[in-house]
């Protein structure tokens, strides 16, 4: 019950000096640098140059690789991802032994891939063997070279420092076959000793059950996530290159946002729902069954506590501990006058069909002949969800809208009157809301919103809702 597994995102890695000085080194005797498990990401944007970049989708070597109809812009994508991740390599090391190092891993795994790739098309050539059928092997393949890079790098680098740094490879680079994730992390810890050394484990872990294939690029924190459970860590940490605060600090002002010291996982799952995961849902159900916290620190302030999340956690007195949100989702609003005393059957087939369509349900409303639906996701995508309702409720009336979502949130939101403040903050404002809804539960409270007033919602409710209340807010000294 000692040690602790830790998570360093992508961001932070390309900040290695910092990973090395704020997090690794940071007010820690030799003998205090293990006990740790390190899970890492590739180097910022590395995973976008591999696969496809994550904010504008614009095709990486994955992308290029499925859509291409011979080798050249495949190669060419990977050529460009290998010259930047061999750049990294030049500013970590500059002309050190290390570099030779480095740079032998790096051509290895490259050289290997591209083979790879030559042999799939070869083989995909004959009409028996269908390249769609590999393409997710393919994704994990090339997603597995970014963390493997970033964490054979961090070994030498700290290595440099005095570091009894180490490798734990989870690629499955040229393993024969695959195990169940728990028995491969199983297997690899078993060559480590936590007392003497300091493991630095790939994000990717290859593993049967297929972690892209699941959780897409949420596959690090599933890995990050069984290594706590399974060794019953003391606690998880994840490093960030910013805070858990009260609301972003580019909207409501870098000066009134306030670190949140304390929350627990249903305030996460709020989060996550909201586009912004502090952790993927599913990497915190196993820590939140066993009991594990999670503390989200940032790296660019070593001696700031960070958030701390629990399970059981209530602010000590009903308050809003943050203002969220999500711009640009598409209210999709059905009307049917037959819908009355049938609507479990409309709201049935309705989210069947946002299921069928791949986009992402973040909220809903009814009454007595009206479903809304807020969907995140593309408009084309929206389009074909559209034409399928009406296709099915051939009497009904379907339109759509483009909103935002601003919310408030927090572990007891208990507040009389709280409703009635946050729509006269708007109000004031000048906020025109298109819908309101609030839960039972008081650990949320949701507004609709036009996309151009989005900016200023969340501004006006995080000056009334914890500005004015901060002292209730639970926050971490720095």
């Amino acid at each position: 019950m000692s040690h602790t597994v830790e998570k360093i995102g992508g961001t932070s890695m390309s900040e290695y000096q910092a990973v090395r000085d704020h997090i690794i080194l940071h007010n820690r005797t030799p003998e205090q640098y293990y006990q740790r498990l390190m899970v890492v990401s590739a180097f910022g944007g590395i995973t976008d140059g591999l696969l496809e970049c994550k904010r504008t989708g614009a095709p990486g070597v994955y992308a290029t690789y499925a859509d291409a109809e011979d080798d050249s812009a495949w190669e060419q994508a990977l050529d460009n991802v290998a010259d930047r991740m061999a750049q990294i390599n030049k500013d970590m090391f500059a002309d050190t032994p290390e570099r030779a190092l480095a740079d032998s891993f790096l051509s290895d795994r490259i050289v290997g891939i591209r083979e790879c790739l030559h042999h799939l098309r070869q083989v995909c050539a004959f009409g028996q063997f269908q390249l769609a059928e590999q393409l997710q092997t393919v994704r994990e393949l090339l997603a597995a070279m970014g963390e493997a890079h970033s964490a054979h790098n961090m070994v030498l680098y700290l290595r440099q420092s005095g570091v009894n740094a180490v490798l734990m490879d989870l690629t499955g680079w040229r393993a024969d076959e695959a195990q169940p994730l728990d028995d491969a992390l199983i297997e690899a810890l078993s060559h480590f000793d936590l007392a003497t050394q300091l493991p630095i484990v790939t994000g990717y872990a290859h593993c049967k059950e297929g972690l892209m294939g699941r959780f897409d690029r949420g596959y690090s924190e599933m890995t990050f996530s069984r290594l706590a459970v399974l060794t019953k860590a003391r606690e998880a940490i994840i490093h960030k290159e910013f805070h858990l605060s009260s609301a972003d600090p580019r909207l409501a002002g870098e000066d009134k946002v306030i670190p949140i010291g304390r929350t627990n996982y249903d305030v996460t799952d709020q989060l996550s729902n909201l586009g912004m995961e502090a952790i993927h849902p599913q990497a915190a159900k196993g820590l939140r069954q066993k009991g594990i916290p999670l503390r989200i620190r940032n790296t660019f302030e070593p001696d700031h506590e960070g958030t701390l999340i629990t399970t059981d956690y209530r602010s000590p007195a009903p308050c809003v501990e943050m203002v969220a949100g999500r711009r640009n989702i598409f209210a999709v609003e059905m009307f049917d006058q037959d819908m009355v005393g049938r609507v479990s059957h409309y709201a049935e087939q309705f989210t069947d069909e946002i299921e069928d369509t791949g986009l992402n349900l973040v909220s809903k409303d009814m009454n007595a002949n009206t479903l809304t639906y807020y969907v995140s996701g593309n408009r084309k995508t929206v389009r074909t969800l559209v034409a399928a309702l009406k296709r099915k409720f051939e009497h009904a009336d379907v339109h759509t809208h483009r909103v935002s979502l601003v919310s408030a949130v927090g572990s007891d939101m208990s507040i009389p009157g709280l409703l009635a403040r946050s729509v006269a903050a708007l109000n004031r404002t000048n906020v025109p809301v298109r819908a309101v809804h609030q839960t039972l539960r008081a650990v949320e409270m949701q507004f609709i919103v036009d996309d151009q007033y989005y900016e200023q919602a969340v501004k006006s409710l995080h000056d009334e809702l914890v500005q004015t209340n901060a002292d209730t807010v639970a926050l971490s000294v720095a």
